[in-house]
């Protein structure tokens, strides 16, 4: 299946503006940044939006909604570099907001390509009724973050751990092991030059058609 990608200048661009972090230089390249990485991660997302279709047709491709912004927030960070080095692209839920569900990600950097989804931050409550739903059917949880396609693309369930059993639930659940994730994540990582391959969407398409179910277990727990 071929798809849009990259071109050859995308990643020593983000290379350069990794050495380079300055709005000077970023405003004197900017029609580089718009022709050889927005442009073709815009191309990216309007492909995702007719294949998550097929098997995720509850998410959202929208490049308005979906790609990250170049500039930082830095008001509370204490790194102080005004551009992010990577271009990323975000797809949750249609009826949430952009940080509210679980959903799919990939972003494209100097050193690499990164392509996965799940659960980043959940709120406690959305957490809480995650874990109720792992606790009350632990084996439907487990078929799906242990299905052929999931351990191929992703290997295993990824995310921050508590090391002592969330209350109130029994420290002799069967589903303990992952009643203790606070995250819920599954993701593979490429090599900075499959952004410019014939090969990038394919990977993209067959890594997010991996995680898709783990993501719709997770936000069928949090409405």
């Amino acid at each position: 299946m071929a798809g849009p990608h990259f071109t050859p200048k995308t990643v020593p661009f983000l290379r350069a503006l990794k050495r380079h972090n300055d709005r000077e230089w970023f405003r004197a390249n900017r029609a580089t940044y718009d022709e050889h990485v927005y442009a073709p991660m815009v191309a990216v997302v309007d492909s995702l939006a007719q294949d998550l279709r097929r098997f995720a047709p509850e998410l959202s491709a929208d490049p308005r909604r979906s790609i990250y912004r170049i500039y930082r927030d830095m008001r509370f960070s204490a790194d102080k570099s005004p551009l992010k080095t990577h271009i990323a692209a975000v797809f949750p839920r249609r009826d949430s907001a952009r940080h509210e569900s679980a959903g799919l990600y990939f972003e494209v950097a100097h050193g690499w390509v990164w392509v996965g989804g799940g659960l980043y931050r959940p709120t406690s409550p959305g957490l809480y009724r995650v874990r109720e739903r792992i606790a009350a059917d632990c084996r439907a949880f487990e078929r799906v973050i242990t299905s052929a396609a999931f351990k191929k693309q992703c290997g295993s369930l990824r995310g921050e751990r508590l090391t002592r059993m969330p209350r109130p639930f029994p420290s002799t659940h069967p589903a303990g092991e992952y009643l203790r994730y606070k995250q819920f994540l599954a993701s593979r990582e490429f090599p900075a030059s499959l952004a410019s391959s014939a090969r990038f969407y394919p990977r993209v398409i067959a890594v997010f058609e991996a995680i898709s179910p783990m993501v719709r277990y997770l936000n069928e727990a949090l409405v």
